[in-house]
């Protein structure tokens, strides 16, 4: 058995990987860089609409100017990339990981002392959701359509009904409309539209495209092709309720309901998840609780944001360059009932150096609101927001380096500005 050896194996080539590997190699570490596809860069080569970059490059780039930079960047470095290769089996043996490449030259196996899991997240899909009916063509998610629109010059249908109101699910209903498709309306079953703010203004309201909060989508009609859908209003529990129901005539049903992180290595690998953001649970260094995996990006939680993508991967790109295997003293990060989560959800009191970064959703829409870190009862930081939406994940930063010990007590907290 002929097998490699690196100091790091980052498995996936979207942002939080690229990042990764920059990183890890920039630190000294022999980095190798494995992608399924045949070019690295993730969704975001799909994705041609600006506003990436914003936070990160003080500009807004869209999906393939952003992702030039970074692997233009990796170029630079000494990390060896590998493009369309599968990891197929991934066992510890010791001290180390053993990993069984899949590629076009047949089988390659790979050493590692530390792997990074940057294998993003994928859509939710119709076999998710209590759609009735048959499967027509011309049901797809909106990633399956942005990739048909955009990579490969093909407009996915004529009269689109766009069930899920995600910030993908809003970008594409502009981008249809723009295409020449007329798009019938986003039915979401929530009360207030998934995607930004941001998104709703210049997709939805600049195209005059209407969006119908509290409906949902209960029965697809035809054969072949998708001839129209049956909506119907919901009530508080997400119930459809009868006697709402409308008949939409149209040919693209494409289904924007959320994103989950991609978990397969990780189960195979028996990391501790979260069942909050079903990714691996991870400390401030992003390394899970299983001793030399990291995580980051989207495969650990959905971020929204690539600017907060690509942190997490240098982050856990250094981190992974430094890994020694050691006894760890984990302190647990816990939340009030105002958050939905909070990432990291431990502190590793052995590698505290500097800063820390937490990112946290909110459980329901906040206003005028300050969000404190208490540790032992005792504040040590507190940051304002205006307005929290449950969609917009939040960044705060925390010095935790001469208030811990072993016994103390984390917690976040939201209380109303007064």
């Amino acid at each position: 058995m002929i097998m490699s050896k690196f100091s790091v194996v980052v498995i996936g080539g979207g942002p939080a990987g690229i990042s990764a590997a920059i990183s890890a190699s920039v630190d000294g570490a022999s980095v190798l860089l494995v992608e399924k596809e045949t070019r690295l860069g993730g969704a975001l080569k799909q994705a041609i609409h600006d506003g990436f970059g914003l936070l990160r490059y003080d500009e807004g780039l869209a999906g393939p100017e952003y992702a030039f930079r970074d692997i233009s960047t990796l170029e630079q470095t000494n990390a060896f990339v590998m493009l369309q290769t599968f990891v197929s089996r991934i066992v510890k043996i010791g001290n180390a990981f053993q990993l069984t490449l899949c590629n076009r030259h047949g089988i390659v196996y790979i050493e590692a002392r530390s792997i990074i899991l940057a294998t993003g997240c994928y859509e939710r899909a119709s076999k998710q959701f209590s759609i009735h009916g048959s499967r027509p063509a011309g049901v797809m998610t909106a990633g399956s359509a942005q990739y048909f629109a955009n990579i490969m010059g093909q407009l996915p249908g004529k009269n689109t009904v766009i069930l899920g109101s995600s910030d993908l699910g809003l970008v594409m209903a502009r981008r249809l409309t723009l295409e020449g498709s007329k798009v019938l309306g986003i039915y979401e079953p929530k009360q207030a539209a998934e995607g930004s703010l941001r998104n709703v203004a210049l997709c939805l309201n600049d195209f005059k495209i209407p969006l119908h909060c509290e409906h949902t989508a209960t029965f697809v009609s035809g054969s072949q092709r998708i001839k129209g859908v049956v909506t119907s209003r919901v009530d508080k529990s997400g119930n459809p309720k009868r006697g709402t129901e409308k008949i939409i005539k149209c040919d693209t049903l494409l289904l924007s309901v959320g994103l989950t992180p991609d978990r397969e290595l990780a189960d195979s690998l028996g990391v501790p998840l979260s069942a909050i953001t079903n990714g691996p649970v991870c400390d401030q260094n992003y390394m899970t609780l299983t001793d030399g995996v990291f995580c980051c990006g989207n495969a650990l939680h959905i971020n929204g944001l690539v600017d907060y993508i690509s942190e997490s991967g240098e982050i856990a790109g250094r981190s992974a360059a430094r890994y020694i295997e050691r006894d760890r003293h984990l302190v647990e990060i816990s939340t009030g009932k105002d958050f939905l989560y909070s990432v990291p959800q431990y502190i590793d009191l052995d590698m505290l150096r500097g800063e820390t970064t937490l990112l946290f959703r909110t459980q329901d829409i906040r206003e005028n609101v300050n969000v404190k870190v208490y540790v032992d009862s005792n504040e040590i930081s507190s940051q304002e927001f205006l307005a929290l939406r449950p969609q917009e994940v939040q960044r705060i930063v925390v010095d935790f380096s001469s208030v811990l010990n072993p016994e103390s007590r984390v917690e976040l907290r939201m209380e109303e500005n007064k």
